[in-house]
């Protein structure tokens, strides 16, 4: 059993000792009940159980906990202690004379623990605060509406799949917008922006006026700090569905997962609303999930018949009508009559917002010519390395690979090899990343941005290539504070000295093989000899992660 340190006994000694009886248990909750009393940011598993500390004789809560199901008791130990010396309700801190307790288990394992404090600690065979609480947490459980009306759950599930399976994201940006005229549920229109280009978070939002899409994205463009970030995501007015892994991703695992490389049977939607006065609700009343059900089926309809002509470079202007069947409470089927249409000069005028928001048509005004940072040159999942590779093996390469582009220089060859980027795919990748390369006229040069995560307080070096058509792309997100990068980019900085600016791309196959992250000769297809860019010749200052809708 463990004990208190002395130090803790003495600050627990010197508290006020109150008359009265406090009473402790350690019960289970439902998912349910679990779900109605944590925060967002908590993790519980299912079978959590719940510590509650009260006082009898104050009617008060003075400690509540929530634990997984293994966790010992030690854990009611810590929040007996919180209760004492920091009760969250508005009571004064202090020792009570008694405390009482259900389970023996409990009762004994506390009189060792607090056996020097003067409590008395007694078994009792029932809590009649600690049941009240409970029976008021049941009856809130079960009165909480179902995040979907059941009358419309699996349809609307059966909708957003078709979203999924259309995947509209490959098409269509999230400044091109749709509109959705229903003219029911006191809904005249809705307005759909698609999310999932940056392959980051996928959905579709819903958007109840023009208004409210075009004031967020104003906000986005020109708020800077986070907290100023956050109250935009909140004023917005709209329904969504947005996407997620139904399997448990760890967050640690440094492997970003692209939702679109998984299965469908491993996608699973999420609903919800926004509002400025509500804030983020995840559960859709009956008129809301209607107003979802007709809208997703009348985009997906409409999606399926034009997606050739949405793909085109010009958005283009497009209309059609759709009768949707609702489902009825006594099982009759309403058709509704609904309107889609493309907004080509909305889609325009948030383009513009976002590129160049204010143009006055000044040609010597480049503040807003700066390239934009892209992300789909690099496969997914691709190893990347920073390294150096021997001048010999450099020769040998310039000789051997099936893509080369030279120097167009004589690379001073000091120090102990060319600084590289290495980059990893399968062979199609591989393949398919050259020919886009050499699309773009060649890689121009390879350099590092300063960029952060603001939601998580984090700093990042953006690897950047730019190509020798002015595009700049994304090829890895390093951590500043990872030790390892941060003698990798020691080392790359002075090679890249001693080489007088001048390092090297090599992309290679043979990612699922034998040779994964240590490629062989044979794996290594293109070498690129480039110049180092510094983040000032790059042009584009640090960059900040940006909520996606």
């Amino acid at each position: 059993m463990a004990a208190l340190n002395r130090s803790t006994l003495r600050r627990l000694q010197n508290l006020p000792q109150i008359p009265s009886v406090w009473e402790g248990d350690r019960r289970p909750l439902s998912n349910a009940d679990s779900h109605m009393m944590l925060d967002d940011d908590d993790v519980l598993e299912a079978g959590g159980e719940c510590i509650l500390w009260v006082d009898g004789s104050e009617g008060v809560v003075r400690a509540m906990d929530m634990v997984g199901p293994d966790a010992g008791p030690e854990a009611i130990v810590r929040a007996l202690l919180r209760a004492m010396e920091h009760p969250q309700s508005p009571a004064p801190a202090g020792r009570p004379q008694k405390i009482v307790v259900k389970n023996r288990e409990i009762q004994f394992y506390l009189r060792g623990v607090l056996q020097d404090l003067g409590i008395s600690i007694d078994y009792v065979p029932e809590l009649p605060l600690i049941d009240e609480i409970f029976r008021g947490m049941e009856e809130v459980a079960i009165n909480r509406p179902p995040e979907l009306p059941p009358q419309y759950a699996e349809v609307l599930m059966e909708k957003a799949a078709q979203i999924w399976q259309d995947a509209p994201w490959r098409t269509l940006s999230e400044h091109q917008i749709i509109s959705i005229e229903i003219n029911q549920w006191d809904v005249a229109s809705l307005y759909v922006s698609v999310l999932g280009q940056g392959r980051m978070d996928y959905g579709v939002l819903l958007y109840r006026s023009l208004e409210s899409l075009k004031r967020f994205r104003e906000r986005v463009v020109n708020d800077e700090s986070f907290e100023d970030l956050e109250q935009a995501f909140l004023g917005q007015d709209c329904l969504f569905v947005t996407f997620e892994s139904a399997a448990d991703i760890d967050e640690d695992d440094d492997e970003e997962i692209d939702l679109a490389d998984l299965p469908p049977s491993e996608i699973e939607p999420n609903f919800g609303n926004l509002h400025p006065l509500e804030g983020l609700r995840s559960i859709l009343y009956e008129e809301e999930a209607l107003t979802m059900l007709v809208a997703l089926e009348a985009f997906h309809r409409f999606f399926r018949n034009g997606r050739r002509k949405l793909g085109s470079d010009i958005f283009p202007t497009l209309s059609s009508r759709y009768r949707i069947p609702v489902p009825q409470p006594d099982g009759e089927i309403q058709q509704v009559s609904v309107k889609v249409s493309t907004m080509p000069d909305v889609s325009d005028e948030l383009l513009q917002m976002l590129g160049d928001d204010d143009d006055d048509d000044d040609d010597d005004d480049d503040e807003f010519d700066k390239p934009l940072l892209r992300d789909d040159l690099v496969p997914q999942n691709s190893f990347l390395s920073l390294g150096a590779v021997p001048w010999e093996t450099v020769d040998f390469l310039r000789q051997s690979v099936q893509f080369h582009q030279g120097a167009e220089i004589d690379i001073n060859t000091a120090g102990d090899g060319l600084p590289v980027v290495m980059i990893q795919t399968s062979h199609p990748k591989a393949k398919t990343m050259i020919q886009d390369l050499k699309e773009a006229g060649g890689v121009k040069g390879i350099g590092f941005n300063p960029g952060e995560n603001p939601f998580q307080d984090e700093q990042y070096d953006l690897g950047i290539l730019q190509t020798k058509n002015g595009d700049l792309y994304l090829f890895g997100e390093f951590n500043e504070d990872d030790p390892v990068h941060q003698e990798a980019r020691k080392k790359w900085d002075r090679r890249c000295k001693s080489t007088n600016g001048w390092c090297g791309l090599i992309i290679a196959k043979g990612l699922m093989g034998a040779s994964r992250g240590q490629p062989q000769f044979k794996d290594m297809i293109a070498l690129l000899e480039v110049r180092w860019v510094s983040a000032k010749e790059l042009g584009i200052g640090p960059l900040q992660l940006m909520p996606m809708f």
